[in-house]
């Protein structure tokens, strides 16, 4: 039975030989005390080599494979393998945890680095992305995440001469990081032509730049910035593991053995060869280096440990080595010497010194080795190997005494008889052979019973019978030495074995798990002295039993260390020390023993010990499996708190049933009641499962709780003030120890703690997201700055907050048993104590987790009898409180008890508001102050000590069991309730808040009943019973027992109380009459348990509710069922209303009625508000009748879950409600309608949206229904067929001339205009101007800057700076996708920071993902990148008033709200925002904690509280016929003022979060745009309006939006339409729909055009002026825009009612010709914008249209497959004179050659064609087309032009190309938004090109101007046009 508890010795880790050299590198340092750290197994390894001393770092789970050095070489970081891998930051000098980072990476952790100042860590994971991860390592958050590559990382460091700069390199690349805010962007190195593309295995910085790194072939190649500059070839002649970087220089070292030291400037100083050297041996490998000073130490890949001293180098020292490749599974011990042998697949047998901790010998084999044993006097060494065979060495000099093969298949075990005589062979064929020693190992017999391997064999001590494991598990006996099988289990009884190795058998029956039948322990071995076992098992684990141990899971301690299979274990030969083997580790573990006596004086062992002497769950037992329990701490260990449907399952619940019940609801629904419900007082208070949850502020209130409330009871005034922020029961409390602050911790799924000001009652912080099911316990530290707090998930979860800031600090499992307490040290703050079921943990925080260790029971005192619930330190001494109900004061140290208090009745006070129950109430919270000792009972009381002895009690409530009963007084402000905790109670509503009476039943009791005179009180019981008491005294009038079940409801007829109807759970409802105190009648026919009833006013008729939800009607006295038609019972009048079926209520049943029931209703006497109460505990007040489904409500969080009864008191003022598991009755006070304006109450609207559209707006519904995509998933825009070109088979020319030959030169490509110059390629182009303004889906994106100067906007990807003054532009470039918000920071100490947002693919941290860029205005510097996961894209930001926060809105499906720390690139809280669109979300310009998100019918109120995001719907009830619109745009006035612009024109004005008026068509149309002016408060709002006199687009208001004055545009535009207001000194800044942004005057209203673009795009028609610095668009919005790039503005535009594709100019510029998407086309004289001609012979779209050079022909491409010639010299008539045939596909472009004799088309289907001109006949030999020289050539079809497609081009395309006028340089515009530059031509696929960002998806059309000083490119989504400068290269 010993087994039942853990032996009381222990182990200790000694020593473990090897080191991990294999698929690890990098991984061996000096640390600042010249030791030496690396890893091995799970451990990490300190050696001290000046003492020969290991310490060893047990904090990982499982193998490590990553080590990094801290700079001050004292911290070391540590990364292992796994499912769940983490990293350890832990001191190498007293190996103990700092840091844990876990919950980032998968399968491991491949590469850890410190930055330069050790502030950061940097990680690389082994999953398929190869995550990087950067964290702050003491607080144990991560930073930034990225993908690293889709191949292995090797290597990773910080650039310690830049910030924030990282490198990493692996497998066929190497990339430069930079970190900016969160985000992590990398760029590839670029190799060029300096070096091959290859894997490059480790790396150094450098100064300047340089980057050093080894590659695969042994060169080392340098970086300058991202490119190669050279290569040091031949540094090595294989790969190069490992690089270390030192003052001196650089080490590196590699595959062939050699170490090179290198200068600073990497020119080399030494080598040393390893190989050469008298330790080296060939094919030694190096993976590891350091150099420091003039040591170097080297790690081998066969786990050898060398340190070389450089003048000495060619005698290294051996420090460290052990075995290397394949497994180890041999162990033997010596039988006489502290020595061990071991062996392994390397096929090295090793011999070790225990004392010494040294290798002393080592021979190699030829076979790998599986097992090995020592003969008894220490001569001979057998070794059984892999295969078959098994050979003896002489111990002594290792030299072969024989070899023996018998057997094919591996040897796994063999055995020296105890007498010498014979060894015994086991083998994996399943057969033993025993084999004679003295006769030169002659076999002498077989075993051969077992049908699997074998894997175990004993000798007994006289050597007479052997006995076998085998892989089955079976264990077999034999008698030696012939080796038959022993069947008779009497012979082999009272054997005594020598040794214990075997796994099966009765004597260690208690080391296999109690239901498991794994064989997955690999080894054991008895210590029969010691009376312990050790196990070996495949999780790593080494395990110490009590031997024998014969009951199936016994206790045990467990070791960990090894990291997989442990695959053996021995005693030493004298049982001082454990040797353990790890399979795949190759490491050998040396444990010291440590005996029971010992153990008293070890408790001066090394901290580290107590890290994981026996932390196993399973072994800490106590000897008695069955816990004496005190019966009310088992209740409440029982208790769990989890619920079926927590609170916030509530709106997807919701969203699942309204999807099923689509059109279901079409009735128009009523509106809320006017009246609304105030929490007035509760009686109750929560004890009995809770403790120590109340206490004194320090103005001497009381804090505590009930159900889900907070309650502050001021005890002078007798009243109560309450926190209802939270929605479900309260289960603890904590004061703060310096302010008035309370932490309340509640149940939930996701269970929220709140920490609130008692004052204020506001939430200073809620904290969420680390507990389940619920918080049992918190406390606040001694300086009040930190929470600890533990949850009731199974694992008990202990978390400690930064609560201030919301930030988890650190988390630890618990324990498994309940914990009841947390109380954190006064005076240390980082350690803590928990308490709980049968344990006390001792905790300490280490960076991210906590780690306990045992503590020595100092003392026990006897305080109380029964279990001590609560305890309170003084200054001092202790307060304690037990169940005995006895209050005791104690010194301070235990010594003494100075006084006692009794709780009991004769001790209360006069002033007492109600009775003690019972004397001597079990105590559960103790608290002292103001003179008083609190004390909580756990009966719901609370009662005041005074020192002197008198008790007040000030509060109280039910006891345990729920509470159904309750009735209200007919005439008095009284309450009778009467609960399962057999009491009726009295409670008098009145100011004085107190319970009157009191009386015992002998059964709990469900429901009471007031007589209609208040005289008599009658009371159902559960048993069947029912009594009618007096009213006053309480005591009996009468009793009667007719039924067997619970009574569920009693009520008196009305009038005179005649009859007394009597319903119970057995479906009957008793009529009786009361004077004669008889039954008169049984109402029969209700097929379940009665609910309700309710008499009709002349006291004839019942009406019954039954819980099969059946409504039914009785007629009284005789109780006859009668049916009644609905319509007639609506007409009946009823005495009381608490039915809860019917049409008059059927309103009152949420939208998910399946889930939750309504228990209780009740209708006021003036029959207009009926209250409700339901199972999720919401109070709500409906409109009576609510008919028609899902009425519109207000509802009350207060209950915690079923609200079980409601009831009106006689005159309405109150309603009383009760809590059925919580205990409380609650008082609310009725506010009527008119009386509501002085106090906003809090209650939340009805949940489903009102059916009614919050109205239409074109512009609104695109802007919701936009789906934005990134570019890199963009699709060709034309609806292109057939094979790209780079796809295409050539056809081999005929004209392929010989190099040299007599022919003509080749006419030029294409006419030169500037053949006079020399000819300069374009070597680059530089963003000059953008004509184009994003407004027509994005808003509140245009601001003034520096007064007024600059202006700043954006469109497509860039950010635009604009001088007002010289219209001259500056740009952001570095967003690499869509733009969508934009906003400035308006603190002065953030002058000029911009943040903008823009559109992203999934949120998964990689450059595509959705991003935010903070950026300095003025000079382009990114500040910050914050990625985001907001999927889709950002679609608003704003800034904090103190600038440090960011506020952004995501445009995911949650439309996600977050708040960023954006200059760390903090994330602080994120939460849904709403289901539908939200538009606009802007923090108040004086907080930095209060935001309100407007959008889609809904406005919401939000507040940051710590980490967590707190929302109210807006509240617009208030106003009559008020209804909530979608809303557009929001500003802020003082006083909490907040303003919304909606989509009918109307502004709602609200006050918190009450709608208190709105401004009726503020605007005509929707109110896009609201700026609130910060310096005078004025606001300017902005809408879609038709210009009149009096009205116009832009108002400016006064502060309270009661004045206004308009401003018209004058744009011309039939409808102004304002995305952006913005207001300056005596300027207004707009922006419109149309593209225009215009500054408006405030004292003239003058209007001045600053920013003009295209209003929809695409922009398809693009042409430049033949000779000046003009072009012309033309664009899907109807228009054709001439634009001056000299004085960047436009300068005309033509609306042409239609829409344009193509514009074009004649050769002397005197002409423009436009072609329409109707098939029209247009000639204008410039001169007068006249028309010349139009004509139109087509039916669809023109695509292209083109003068000829001589001005004599036009051609006009359609999407018909077309392209017609017109004469222009025959006059304007424009008659057809021709067509081209035969093409195969719509017309792309055309270009006319230099003698206007062809024309080439690019084509539809990747075609180019050529024509004569003007017979349209196609050419078709190549040689004629090869000699055309072409006037323009703008195709991106021909041989010459194959280059421009790219690889990527699946979906699409190259929309357009130009070649510069020089005829030697090409650009191209693509689907993805590129505009890239070619040489010309650029025959070859892929030729290289430079690209530019900028656009968004699709540039349509590109264009060189004359002279070549410009490219013009047009966009097809962002609707502008690019002005880039060409820069040329020099001569």
């Amino acid at each position: 039975m010993a087994a039942r508890s853990a032996p009381n010795c222990h182990l200790r880790l000694e020593w473990v030989y090897g080191y991990r050299g294999h698929q690890c590198r990098n991984n061996l340092y000096y640390t600042a005390a010249k030791e030496i750290v690396y890893f091995v197994a799970g451990v990490g390894v300190v050696y001290s080599p000046r003492e020969h001393r290991q310490k060893f770092y047990r904090g990982h789970s499982d193998d490590i494979i990553s080590l990094a050095l801290h700079p001050e070489r004292v911290l070391v970081a540590t990364g292992q393998v796994g499912k769940e891998p983490y990293i350890c930051v832990w001191d190498s000098y007293t190996v103990q945890t700092i840091s844990i980072l876990k919950d980032a990476h998968t399968h491991g952790i491949a590469c850890l680095a410190f930055d330069l100042d050790g502030q950061r860590l940097v990680s690389v994971g082994l999953d398929s992305k190869n995550a990087v991860c950067v964290w702050d390592w003491k607080r144990g958050k991560m930073l930034s995440m990225a993908p690293g590559h889709t191949d292995r990382i090797f290597d990773i460091s910080w650039d310690l001469y830049q910030p924030n700069k990282l490198v990493s390199c692996g497998v066929k690349h190497i990339k430069f990081w930079n970190l900016c805010g969160n985000a992590l962007t990398p760029k590839r190195g670029v190799f060029g032509k300096t070096g091959d593309l290859q894997t490059i295995l480790c790396l150094a910085c450098a100064r300047d730049e340089l980057t050093y790194s080894g590659a695969l072939n042994g060169d080392i190649y340098v970086w300058k910035g991202i490119n190669l500059i050279r290569t040091i070839q031949g540094a090595h002649t294989a790969g190069i593991f490992s690089m270390n970087a030192c003052e001196e220089g650089f080490a590196t070292g590699g595959r062939d053995g050699c170490i090179r030291l290198w200068d600073l400037t990497f020119k080399p100083i030494t080598v040393i060869d390893l190989r050469e050297t008298d330790q080296g041996y060939k094919g030694l490998s190096v993976r590891s280096v350091c150099w420091r000073g003039d040591h170097i130490l080297v790690g081998t890949q066969d786990s050898e440990i060398f340190e070389i001293v450089v003048h000495e180098r060619n005698k290294p020292f051996l420090i460290m080595q052990g075995h290397c490749e394949g497994e180890l599974w041999a162990l033997a011990v010596h039988p006489t010497k502290p020595l061990a042998v071991t062996g392994s697949d390397d096929r090295s047998v090793r011999i070790w010194s225990l004392i010494d901790h040294a290798l002393i010998a080592r021979c190699n084999m030829e076979e790998p080795i599986r097992c090995a044993a020592v003969n008894v006097d220490g001569i001979h060494l057998a070794l059984g190997m892999k295969d078959g065979s098994f050979t003896v060495l002489r111990v002594r000099d290792m030299t072969e005494v024989v070899h023996i093969k018998d057997r094919k298949e591996a040897i796994h075990e063999l055995k020296y008889s105890p007498d010498g005589t014979y060894l015994a062979v086991g083998c994996n064929d399943s057969s033993v052979d025993i084999y004679g020693v003295a006769q030169r190992y002659k076999k002498f017999g077989e075993c051969v019973g077992s049908l699997s391997f074998i894997t175990h064999l004993d000798w007994s001590s006289d050597s007479r019978y052997l006995q076998t494991n085998d892989g089955n598990g079976k264990r077999l006996f034999y008698r030696m030495p012939g080796g038959k099988e022993v069947t008779n289990k009497e012979e082999i009884k009272g054997v005594h074995w020598a040794s214990w190795t075997c796994v099966s058998g009765l004597e260690v029956n208690g080391i296999w798990p109690k239901y498991s039948d794994i064989n997955d322990i690999n080894s054991v071995d008895g210590n029969y002295i010691g009376q312990v076992l050790v196990t070996a098992d495949d999780y790593g684990i080494i395990k110490l039993f009590r031997y024998p141990c014969l009951r199936k899971g016994a206790k045990f301690k467990k070791y960990i260390g090894h990291s997989a299979h442990v695959t053996n274990i021995r005693w030493s030969h004298d049982y001082q020390w454990v040797i353990s083997i790890g399979g795949a580790d190759h490491s050998v573990f040396q444990w010291k023993f440590i005996p029971e006596r010992k153990l008293k004086d070890a408790l001066h062992i090394a901290p580290q010990e107590s890290l994981a002497d026996s932390n196993s769950d399973e072994s800490d037992s106590d000897l008695s499996d069955v816990p004496e329990l005190d019966s009310e701490i088992e209740q409440e260990t029982q208790l769990t708190y989890r619920r079926q449907v927590y609170k916030e399952d509530l709106p997807q619940l919701k969203e699942q049933y309204k999807e099923r019940q689509k059109g279901g609801t079409s009735k128009r629904r009523e509106r809320a009641p006017g009246n609304s419900l105030r929490l007035h007082f509760v009686h109750g208070y929560r004890g009995y499962d809770c403790r120590s949850n109340l206490f004194y502020t320090q103005i001497g209130e009381i804090v505590y709780h009930v159900a889900a409330v907070g309650v502050i009871y001021n005890r002078q005034q007798n009243t109560q003030r309450f926190y209802l922020g939270h929605d479900d029961d309260i289960l603890c409390l904590a004061l703060h120890p310096l302010k008035d602050y309370v932490a309340t911790g509640q149940v939930g799924r996701d269970p929220s703690i709140h920490i609130w000001d008692t004052e204020t009652i506001k939430p200073l912080s809620v904290l969420k997201g680390c507990h389940q099911y619920g918080v049992c316990a918190v406390d606040f530290s001694a300086d009040g700055k930190r929470l600890a707090s533990v949850g009731i998930d199974d694992s008990h979860t202990i978390v400690l907050w930064d609560w201030k800031k919301g930030e988890k600090l650190s988390v630890a499992r618990g324990s498994k048993d309940k914990i009841f307490v947390v109380k954190m040290n006064p005076y240390v703050p980082d350690k803590l104590i928990t308490a709980g079921i049968k344990h006390v943990k001792f905790w300490r925080r280490a960076g991210d987790v906590c780690i306990w260790r045992d503590v020595f029971l100092v003392k026990t005192v006897k305080a109380h009898d029964g279990p001590v619930f609560s305890m309170h330190a003084l200054e001092k001494g202790f307060v304690t409180g037990g169940k005995d109900g006895v209050v005791a004061l104690w010194d301070d140290s235990f010594e003494r008890c100075l006084k006692t208090y009794a709780i009991k009745r004769a001790a209360l006070a006069p002033g007492s508001k109600g009775l003690l129950l019972e004397d001597n109430p079990s105590i559960r919270a103790i608290s002292l102050g103001h003179g008083h000792i609190l004390v909580g009972t756990k009966n719901g009381e609370i009662l005041e000590v005074d020192k002197s002895g008198p008790i007040t009690l000030l509060v109280q409530g039910h006891m345990e069991g729920e509470v159904w009963g309750l009735a209200t007084h007919p005439y008095l402000p009284i309450c009778a309730t009467v609960s399962d905790d057999k009491t009726l109670r009295i409670w008098d509503l009145s100011p004085s808040h107190c319970m009157l009476a009191v009386r015992k039943l002998k059964k709990g009791g469900r429901c009471c009943c007031f007589s209609p005179d208040g005289k008599a009180l009658a009371v159902g019981l559960n048993d069947g019973s029912f009594l009618m008491a007096n009213a006053d005294t309480l005591e009996d009038l009468v009793s009667f027992h007719h039924r067997k079940d619970i009574i569920s409801d009693i009520r008196f007829s009305p009038g005179s109380g005649k009859y007394l109807a009597v319903a119970s759970h057995d479906s009957f409802i008793d009529i009786y009459n009361v004077m004669s105190s008889k039954r008169v009648g049984i109402c029969k026919g209700a097929t379940s348990y009665i609910t309700h009833v309710d008499w009709d006013i002349r006291g004839k008729l019942l009406q019954v509710n039954t819980g099969a939800k059946e409504q039914l009607f009785f007629e009284a006295p005789r109780g006859k069922k009668q049916t009644i038609p609905s319509v007639e019972v609506e007409k009946i009048c009823w005495a009381s209303w608490t039915s809860v079926l019917g049409l008059c209520c059927e309103g009152i049943w949420p939208v998910i009625g399946e889930v939750t029931d309504i228990t209780a209703s009740c209708l006021t006497s003036d029959k207009m508000v009926l209250a409700t109460g339901d199972d999720l505990g919401f109070v709500k007040l409906f409109r009576y009748p609510a008919k028609g489904k899902f009425g519109k409500f207000k509802r009350y969080v207060a209950h915690s879950t079923h609200v079980t009864n409601v009831r009106w008191t006689y005159d309405d003022s109150m309603l009383v409600t009760l809590g059925g598991a919580d205990m409380s009755l609650m008082v609310w006070t009725n506010e009527m309608e008119g009386y509501r304006e002085k106090r906003p109450c809090d209650s939340e609207e009805s949940d489903t949206d009102s059916e009614e559209d919050g109205g239409y707006d074109s512009d609104v519904t695109r802007e919701n229904e936009i789906s934005y995509t990134i570019r890199a998933l963009s699709t060709n825009i034309r609806p292109m067929f057939g094979v790209k070109p780079h796809l295409q088979q050539k056809e081999p020319s005929v004209d392929e001339r010989p190099p040299v030959s007599r022919a003509p030169p080749r006419p030029e490509k294409l006419q030169t205009n500037n053949v006079g110059k020399k000819k300069r390629p374009i070597e680059d182009l530089v963003l000059e101007l953008v004509f184009g303004y994003r407004g027509r889906d994005c808003r509140n994106n245009v601001h003034y800057l520096n007064d007024g100067d600059d202006i700043i906007y954006h469109t497509a990807s860039i950010g635009i700076l604009h001088n007002v003054a010289t219209g001259t532009q500056s740009f952001y470039q570095e967003h690499n996708d869509d733009i969508l918000c934009l906003t400035v920071n308006q603190h002065p100490k953030f002058i000029n920071v911009v943040a903008t947002g823009q559109v992203g693919d999934l949120a998964d941290m990689s450059a595509t993902a959705p991003s935010i860029h903070i950026w300095d205005a003025m000079n382009k510097q990114t500040l910050s990148i914050l990625r985001c996961y907001h999927s889709k894209g950002v679609c608003s930001v704003s800034f904090s008033a103190t600038g440090k926060l960011l506020l952004s809105v995501g445009l995911d499906p949650e439309h996600t709200i977050t708040i960023w720390r954006w200059q760390e690139g903090a994330k602080i809280a994120s939460r849904a925002g709403h289901n539908r669109r939200i538009f606009v979300a802007e923090f108040r310009p004086d907080s930095d904690s209060q935001f309100v998100s407007v959008g889609v019918k809904h406005v919401k109120f939000w507040t940051l509280a710590g980490r967590a995001l707190l929302s109210k719907k807006g509240l617009v009830s208030t106003l009559e016929d008020a209804r909530m619109q979608t809303m557009l745009a929001v500003a802020f006035g003082a006083n909490n003022l907040t303003f919304t612009g909606t989509i009918s024109g109307d502004v709602c004005v609200w006050k918190d979060h009450i709608l208190c008026r709105t401004v009726a068509r503020a605007h005509n149309g929707p109110v896009f745009a609201m700026f609130t002016t910060l310096r005078d408060g004025l606001i300017v709002t902005g809408g879609k309006e038709r210009p009149s006199r009096e009205g116009g687009a832009v108002k400016l208001w006064d502060q309270e939006l009661r004045r206004c004055r308009a401003f018209r545009l004058d744009t011309g535009q039939a409808t102004d339409c304002v995305r952006s207001v913005c207001r300056g000194k005596g300027k207004i800044l707009v922006g419109t729909r149309s593209a225009e942004i215009i500054e408006v005057g405030e004292k003239n209203a003058a209007c001045n055009i600053l920013v003009n673009g295209h209003v929809d795009g695409p922009i398809w028609g693009l042409v430049t002026h033949p000779s000046r610095d003009f072009f012309l668009s033309a664009a899907e919005d109807g228009t054709v825009r001439l634009w001056d790039i000299a004085d960047k503005k436009m300068l005309n535009k033509v609306n042409l009612g239609h829409a344009a594709r193509t514009v074009c100019y004649s050769p002397e510029g005197d002409m423009v010709a436009i072609g329409m998407k109707n098939g029209e086309f247009i000639i204008l004289l410039v001169s007068s914008l006249k028309i010349w001609g139009k004509k139109r012979d087509r039916r669809c779209s023109i695509h292209d249209i083109r003068f000829s050079p001589d001005s004599r022909f036009l051609a006009v491409g359609s999407s018909e497959n077309s392209v017609d010639f017109y004469d222009l010299t025959l006059g304007p008539t424009l008659s057809r004179i021709s067509y081209c045939r035969d093409i195969p596909s719509f017309v792309i472009q055309m270009d006319f050659s230099a003698d206007s004799r062809y024309l080439q088309v690019s084509t539809g289907c990747y075609k180019r064609h050529v024509y004569e001109v003007p017979s349209g006949k196609p050419v078709l030999d190549q040689a004629t087309m090869d000699r055309i020289t072409w006037a323009t050539w703008t195709s991106i079809l021909g041989d010459e032009v194959l280059g421009i497609w790219s690889r990527h081009a699946e979906k699409a395309n190259v929309n357009c190309a130009c070649v510069s006028h020089s005829g030697i340089s090409l650009v191209t515009g693509d689907d993805f938004g590129m505009v890239k530059l070619f040489d010309f031509p650029c025959p070859e696929k892929f030729a290289k090109h430079k690209r530019f960002l900028g656009h968004s998806p699709h540039v349509t059309n590109i264009r060189f101007t004359s002279g070549d000083r410009h490219v013009v490119s047009a966009g097809g989504d962002d609707c502008s046009l690019f002005v880039w400068k060409c820069v040329h290269m020099p001569h």
